[in-house]
């Protein structure tokens, strides 16, 4: 057999072997339905009849966030967008109305907030979390038509995940780095998770520390790999993005839209300021957990086939595998040869006698 067959078959061994690992991977994850988000599964009840619910949408580490009022759902302009979200405590909601579906109010469920009811587009009616919970809330007239909403404000529901030993190591190593880092600095409340996520975007000029001097969120978990891009809220006046051990630095700007990005590969903690308002509590941190997957925003560097190509091709092959082994098997003892030579030549404990017959 040459060098090329050698490789040849042994590319098709793993083939073969990688097909079989992917039907066990794929009849695994058929035969359950994968774990639930627990704060998805305690608001199925009560999202049981709206058809926009799809899950909590991940706003933690925004100071504030908008939900559409006569969004498209449940049969016409009668639904919040998203119906569901999850926020850090002391964030602001704006709910906005699209004009759409006639005449609206938000009212929540346990009586702690409550609107006027009305369908002018552009309305907004505001109100700010500041204690752990679920809270529910619906569009009177429309509430039995689906027209429901929820805020969960901190890790109320449970969160999205059980966590691991690796993710609680990282968050201590990085609370030991940040240790008195965010002392005095008015809108830090933790390191929000953005694993995962090939680019986050951290607010320059956010309120916080009397006025708009603050990022938000001040600190972000990001995997290796990942962009973060700073963008100017145009307020406070100029500001800039100062690493502490000088590896980036900023143009003093103000102006609304500006952006500055850094991608971070190496694993670490990397604290930050603006320069002039650094008295003030204007500072941030990127934490780069190196137990994180890394992430790529170009999905490799073209050309061949990746690991993720494989797994359609794995699934595909395990069932033609599984139709045609037994042929296969078949196949291979013909080819072995017929009659029954060879079968007493492999019987266990035959013996040859000096001519080369064998002799049972």
């Amino acid at each position: 057999m040459t060098m090329s067959d050698s490789n040849a078959s042994t590319l098709a061994r793993r083939t073969v072997l990688r097909g079989v690992a992917g039907s066990a991977v794929a009849g695994a994850a058929l035969g359950s339905a994968g774990p639930v988000s627990a704060q998805s599964s305690g608001l199925d009840e009560w999202f049981s009849n709206t058809d926009n619910f799809d899950g909590v949408v991940d706003e933690t580490g925004a100071s504030e966030v908008t939900v559409s009022v006569g969004s498209e759902a449940n049969g016409g302009g009668f639904g919040f967008g998203p119906a569901a979200i999850n926020v850090d405590p002391g964030t602001t909601v704006v709910w906005e109305w699209t004009g759409n579906g006639g005449s609206h109010n938000v009212v929540a469920e346990d009586g702690s907030f409550e609107s006027e009811m009305t369908g002018e587009s552009g309305h907004t009616f505001s109100h700010t979390f500041e204690s752990e919970g679920v809270v529910t809330y619906a569009c009177v007239p429309h509430k039995a038509m689906g027209m429901k909403g929820a805020v969960v404000v901190g890790d109320a529901a449970g969160g999205a995940s059980g966590g691991s030993s690796t993710t609680e190591s990282a968050e201590a190593g990085a609370s030991e780095e940040l240790d008195g880092w965010f002392d005095g600095v008015s809108n830090y409340d933790g390191v929000v998770d953005r694993t995962g996520q090939p680019e986050v975007t951290v607010t320059v000029g956010a309120s916080g520390n009397n006025g708009n001097f603050a990022f938000a969120p001040p600190a972000v978990r990001v995997s290796p790999g990942a962009t973060v891009v700073w963008e100017w809220s145009g307020e406070g006046g100029s500001h800039n993005v100062a690493a502490d051990d000088g590896s980036f630095e900023s143009e003093m700007v103000g102006e609304s839209g500006h952006t500055f990005s850094q991608t971070f590969e190496e694993a670490g903690t990397y604290k930050y300021v603006c320069t002039p308002h650094e008295a003030m509590g204007m500072k941030g941190a990127v934490v780069v957990d190196g137990s994180a997957a890394a992430v790529s925003g170009t999905g490799g560097d073209g050309g061949g086939i990746t690991e993720e190509d494989f797994w359609p091709l794995s699934v595909a092959g395990s069932a033609v595998l599984a139709i045609v082994s037994p042929i296969l098997f078949g196949v291979t003892a013909w080819i072995a040869g017929t009659g029954d030579e060879p079968a007493v030549e492999h019987r266990v404990g035959a013996e040859r006698d000096t001519d080369g017959r064998v002799r049972t």
